[in-house]
């Protein structure tokens, strides 16, 4: 039997908002159950979740103590094309894919469970 997948997207700035890192919290934490696969999708200034400074972020410690723990899922970290600062994620440690608005309509569709935040 094939477990549920849940996907957790964040559309928020983590540079201005504590809710990406929470976000990231909660990915790690019901990764962590082995009960459902989980997603991680950024969208927007979500983005900038994985770039080389983490200090510039609200929150610091939760993207240092449990993105890694997201990434090193099986699963790919998306990041939509609606982030448009690559730049800034020049320096990231973290890979991700990158894919269009119609990619992230499918992840959704394809998703038993979404946090959205």
């Amino acid at each position: 039997m094939s477990l549920p997948k849940t996907l957790v997207l964040i559309e928020t700035d983590p540079r201005t908002s504590p809710r990406p890192a929470e976000g990231i919290r909660i990915a790690a934490g019901i990764g962590a159950w082995k009960k459902t696969d989980v997603t991680l999708l950024l969208r927007g200034p979500a983005g900038y979740c994985l770039q080389e400074y983490p200090d510039e972020l609200v929150d610091e410690d939760n993207f240092v103590r449990y993105l890694p723990i997201v990434a090193e899922s099986p699963r790919p970290i998306y990041v939509e094309d609606s982030f448009t600062d690559k730049e800034a994620l020049a320096g990231s440690v973290f890979s991700y894919e990158t894919i269009s608005p119609m990619r992230t309509a499918e992840l959704i569709r394809d998703h038993d469970y979404l946090i959205h935040l």
